[in-house]
């Protein structure tokens, strides 16, 4: 198709041949996917996923590190970004070492 076809053409029939194409390209790569799926199958080189999502691996639960003095029930278990109340509390000068979680000794 010339690029002068293409601008004689009006908005509606532009977008009536954008879905066309969306359709077509979309028919021909699931049919190109299941036709490489299948070959790789009997290569043995693949176990069919079948749009199942794998399972993750169990990590173990994180034990905070860090607690906010003024509400206990905020801690941070030192992994991620810092959260607010200790960034706000960094930024008027206290040092991290602050906020650790002492372990009561028995």
């Amino acid at each position: 198709m010339k690029n002068s076809s293409l601008k004689s053409m009006s908005v509606d029939e532009l977008w009536e041949l954008h879905e066309f194409v969306v359709a077509e390209l979309s028919h021909r790569m699931a049919a190109e996917r299941a036709m490489l799926e299948d070959r790789l199958a009997k290569l043995g080189s693949i176990v069919p996923n079948n749009g199942a999502k794998r399972e993750r691996r169990p990590y173990p639960k994180v034990l905070p590190k860090y607690r906010n003095p003024e509400n206990r029930r905020e801690t941070w278990a030192g992994r991620g970004k810092q959260p607010r109340w200790l960034a706000a509390q960094l930024g008027t000068g206290k040092k991290l070492h602050d906020f650790l979680i002492r372990k009561a000794s028995a």
